[in-house]
Order: structure tokens, then sequence, then C-alpha cells
């Protein structure tokens, strides 16, 4: 076979397995689409008929038109029918006074940000972020915001990854910068190790609060105080915490396997007495930050492990041997508003 015929094979090899290529797109193409088509709809309700009483706010993720969109239901109908606010988010934080909804820009340079919305969900403010959303929660009476991303360019990473957590006021307003600048407290010595990373707010008023810090490769439940800029040390080895609305209790993860794998449980802590309990039939495997329906339920999101992007809510009572309960299909993200 001369050099011509060799280049004339070669060709025909590349352009039928082009072809068959474009046939395997395009046959794959109309297999999402059918699939997409024969989802069912979630039902739909008007904004105004859940705007006004105790509501879940989430990311809604179901496999149609409304991906990714913020939706809301009453808190005694969470199974019925979800108002759509037409604002997508890849994280929700919401209050009566309004939300912050962190969000992913995908475009010639992807970059990040928090927009912040009116009752209305009208943007009020956008401010960048300087990484990939993760966590936002927003204080009692919405006057402030907290922000935790994951970012890159630290020299270290003691924990497997690094985070940039802020708080500032909403509408974007007051910063207190990155929560790494306030003085830590560990055991009642004053630390300042290069290594820390801090993430997971969750605010009791318009100064203090609970957080997160990872150092030394354990993790701490501390209070923070915006106006002596401290972060104190409460108890050791607690993830993402979250404020029970009276107060007297907070919830978060543990990890049950330490030193083998990473295996997360909910767990929940008196303030008052130190007392933890763990949720023994709670969720395994937990990667949320947890949400207090009322003083004695928690709300957590779960991945489908046979849907890729699909999740959905749970609630479990803030019980030892509590059993979860599925809450809302297609969920993400959830916050309550109580008023």
């Amino acid at each position: 076979m001369n050099a011509r015929v060799r280049v004339l094979a070669f060709v025909a090899v590349v352009v039928v397995l082009v072809a068959a290529a474009g046939v395997y797109v395009l046959r794959e193409g109309r297999e999402v689409r059918a699939q997409r088509a024969a989802e069912p709809e979630a039902s739909e309700a008007p904004v105004t008929e859940v705007a006004d009483g105790p509501r879940i706010v989430f990311r809604h993720t179901g496999i149609d038109r409304e991906y990714g969109t913020v939706a809301i239901v009453p808190v005694d109908d969470p199974g019925g029918a979800r108002a759509f606010t037409g604002v997508a988010c890849d994280r929700v934080a919401a209050r009566a006074e309004g939300a912050s909804c962190l969000v992913t820009d995908q475009g010639v340079v992807t970059s990040y940000a928090v927009r912040e919305l009116d009752p209305d969900w009208q943007e009020v403010a956008t401010l960048d972020l300087p990484g990939i959303p993760s966590r936002t929660r927003l204080s009692p009476d919405g006057s402030l915001v907290a922000t935790t991303v994951f970012v890159t360019g630290h020299s270290y990473m003691s924990t497997g990854f690094s985070t940039a957590t802020e708080v500032h006021a909403f509408g974007g307003g007051t910063r207190w910068g990155n929560l790494e600048k306030f003085q830590l407290v560990l055991d009642g010595r004053r630390v300042d190790p290069l290594d820390r990373n801090i993430w997971g707010v969750t605010f009791v008023d318009d100064q203090t609060f609970y957080a997160t810090v990872g150092t030394g490769g354990r993790t701490w439940l501390v209070e923070g105080d915006l106006v002596e800029r401290t972060l104190t040390s409460v108890s050791p080895d607690a993830e993402c915490p979250s404020l029970s609305p009276d107060g007297s209790r907070v919830a978060f993860k543990v990890d049950v396997d330490p030193g083998s794998r990473t295996v997360w449980q909910v767990a929940v802590q008196d303030l008052a007495t130190g007392e933890r309990i763990l949720l023994e039939n709670g969720p395994r495997g937990l990667d949320d930050q947890v949400e207090w329906l009322d003083d004695d339920t928690l709300l957590y999101g779960l991945t489908r492990a046979d849907e890729p992007g699909v999740t959905d809510v749970w609630s479990v009572d803030a019980s030892a041997d509590a059993e979860p309960e599925l809450l809302i299909q297609q969920a993400w993200s959830p916050t309550v508003v109580r008023q």
C-alpha cells in the first residue's frame, strides 16, 4: 500500500469515527431530553400564596426547567405546590427581611458572588466572592450575612481544603472581613495557628455567632464576637453548627469514624450544660449545614445515590433514637422563615 492509499484509508477511518461520535451525541442528547420531558413537573403555586406565613425556602433540584431555582413551600404543607421565585442560587438563606444567594457565573472566566435580595426577591446588592460557594446564613433580623467559600492560594491545607468566611451587613454595608483575622482562643489560651480554617456560621444576634474552626487536624465549635473580634472555643469535634430557634441548643456534624474514613452524623449539644447527644438513626454521610424547622426538629439535604444532581430535604427529631423522614423531594439548602 503506497503512502497516498494509506492517507486516504486513515481519513476514511477518521470520518467514520467522527460520524459515529456525532450519532452517539445526538442519540444521547435525545435520550436526555426525553428523560427530562418524562420527569413530572413540580406543581407550582404563586409566590404571593406562601410569602407571608411560616415557610421553607430551598433550592429546587428536580431535573426540569426550574433546576437550581429558589422555591418556597408552606411549613404546614412541605410536600405541596411550590412557588418559584425566578432566582437561581447554589446556596440560599432567607429571613422575612430578605435573602442571601450564593451564585456561580460560568462565563469566560468563572466568578462567584453573593446576591442579596429583598422580600420580593429583587436584587439590592451584589458582592464578589473569592471562591466556590459553600455556606451562607443570615442573622435573626436579617441585618447580617455570613458567607463561606472554598478558596485556593493558601500554603496550608491541614484539613484537606481551605476556606474564606466573612460577615458583612446586608445590602453591601459594613464588612468585618475574613474571620481568620479574629483572635482565636482555644481551651482558654490565645493562639495564632497558621493552618486555621473557619466555616459554617450560625448567628445568635447582631454581635454573637457560632462557627467551626479547623486547626491542627481537629475541629472546634467556637463562639464568635464581632465587636471584640474573637473566636472562643466551646467544645471540640464539631462542624457546621446551627443554633436552635430558642438559642438553647446547637446541632452540628460529627465524624463518627475518625482516623479511618470520614462518616458524618448529626449531634445536638445543650449550650448550658454541654451535654451532647448523637442522633444514632440520623443521617450518615451528611454534607450539609443542618437547619432547625422548630425547637425540636432538624432539616438537612441529602443527595440521591442513583440520580446525580438530585437531592431531597429530610427531617429528624433532635433526639437520640429519632428516625429521619423525607420532607421535601427534589430540594437542597433549606432555610426556614418563621413569620
